[in-house]
This record gives C-alpha cells, structure tokens and sequence, in this order.
C-alpha cells in the first residue's frame, strides 16, 4: 500500500520502521528533515511538505506534537487539505482535543476524503515492538479498511464511533495514566526514604496487586537514571489539559487528575524539564 507519514518523532519513526518491514510503500515527511534520515535509508521517500506526501499516498498518517500543529500539518497553505485528498485516508494519530477531530472529519468530507482519529497508547516500547493499543474514531468503513495497517505496528485495536471517539478514549486512558505515573513516584519516593532496596521494591510491587505498566515500564529507567523520553513530559501535560477542559465541558470533577496537571506544571512550566520521558516526574522529589 501506498503510505505516507507526517510526524516522525520518536513514535513516529519506529511505527515507520513497522510500515517498512510490512512492505508498504512510504513517503514521509517531517519538520526537522533529519529526523527521516534513518527511514530513508531504509527505503522510504522524502517530501518536501505534508502536501507533496498527498500526492503521493493512499493513506496518510499524521503524528505530531500538539493540537496547533495538526491544525497546521491539515489546514496550513501546504498541508494536507491543500492536496488532492478526493477518495484518500487521512489518519490523525496525534492525541488531540476532540473538537478537533470532529473539525477535520467535517473539512475532509467536504473534499471526500475518509478521516479517522486514531490516538496511540504503549510508549516509544509499543511502537517499536508494533504492540500500541489505537482507539480509532470517525468513519466506520474506513477504520474497516484500515485495520489491517494498524494491525502492522498495533496489538490492540478497537473503533469507538464517530469522529472524536478515539480522542475521547485516549482522554480516559491518561487519565488513568496519571494515577499510575503519581503513583508510582510517591511509591519510590517513599521507599527510598525508609531506606528500603529500591529494585527489590520495584521487584515486589510489581509482582502484586500494585502492578501497572508505568511501574514495569518507567520504574527501572528511573532506578538508571535514564530519563529519555517514550512519551515526552510537555506533551501529556498537554492531553491532561486536555482531558481537564473536556470534563469541565462534561460538569465533572477529576480531582486527582488535576493534582496529577499541578504536578506535571511544576515539571514542565517552572522547571523547564518538558523533554524529558513523564518519569522524570521523580526529579520533584529526587535532583
């Protein structure tokens, strides 16, 4: 299949990989154009814009940064739209508000094509080893005819409903997140200051009733020190805010997810620290 990519950050890049190693077809393109380099040495295409990857591919996918850049990467003087989208798939992959998504499935109708949001959960470890979990909204017959390429970089994939359902899940999802990520810090915070063997800890909890993804996951690259982002601190900052506005949208009170916001701020915000992985959260307690 001809596919193109828009957006190939650290997920982005090794769900390319997974593309490439099914044998798709696959023209790409990225802000910072070094970040192809390894991709187009492996064989996918360079393009010079998101509009130059339309006229080359059947199905596009997009993975960027923030709700800004989506609105620019479809809607920008080069961007998607502006290409000849009639009887294409245009996937945003990117966590987003889902307004949104709704905003993009109304333009892409217009213009006829099909467009699906697709949001992402499993780290920079899910898109290397194709195991992401996509929580697809938006046209029903499309994800239908997509379902195969999701299953080549995705382990669970599951379709919500109209456009801005699988934005919605994805809410749900980090928010659920923020708990295990909150969690597991004042757990290693604690032990450490009862003077307790921290990967025996980890060990222990991990094989209870406590076990949780962020815990297997981000618990040992915090014990290394290694705070290199699967998933970047200043972005799930942005899909709490995200999940926030929409459940103050729902008149619902998300008390610990607001914590887990006030939190990720002083990270983010104050410290300057929004590229590191969200287990960097730990350097609140631990400099």
């Amino acid at each position: 299949m001809k596919i193109g990519f828009i957006g190939t950050g650290v997920m982005g890049n090794a769900i390319c990989l997974n593309l490439l190693k099914a044998h798709h077809q696959l023209w790409i393109y990225n802000r910072t154009k070094s970040k192809t380099d390894n991709l187009v040495k492996h064989g996918a295409n360079w393009c010079a814009s998101p509009q130059a990857v339309v006229e080359k591919a059947d199905v596009i996918f997009t993975m960027v940064g923030f709700p800004a850049d989506v609105e620019q990467v479809y809607q920008g003087t080069d961007g998607i739209l502006a290409g000849a989208v009639k009887g294409k798939y245009l996937v945003d992959m990117t966590t987003s508000k889902p307004a949104l998504a709704q905003q993009l499935f109304d333009a892409g109708e217009k213009v006829g094509a099909k467009v699906l949001d697709a949001p992402v959960s499993g780290g920079d470890l899910g898109a290397k080893n194709a195991t992401l979990t996509i929580m697809v909204g938006g046209d029903e017959a499309a994800y239908e005819d997509l379902e195969p390429v999701f299953k080549d970089f995705g382990k669970t994939v599951h379709y919500f409903g109209p456009a801005g359902a699988g934005q919605n899940t994805k809410m749900a999802n980090q928010i659920m997140i923020a708990g295990t990520m909150t969690g597991m810090t004042e757990m290693l915070v604690y032990a450490e200051k009862a003077g307790l063997d921290l990967a025996t800890v980890l060990a222990t909890v991990g094989a209870g009733s406590a076990a949780n993804w962020s815990l297997a996951n981000y618990g040992p690259r915090i014990l290394k020190g290694d705070y290199t982002p699967g998933f970047f601190s200043k972005h799930f900052l942005k899909d709490l805010r995200i999940a926030l506005e929409m459940a103050q949208e729902m008149g619902i009170e998300l008390p610990a997810t607001q914590e887990a916001q006030r939190l990720y701020e002083i990270l983010v915000d104050d410290q300057g620290l929004g590229d590191l992985g969200t287990q960097g959260l730990i350097k609140l307690w631990w400099k």
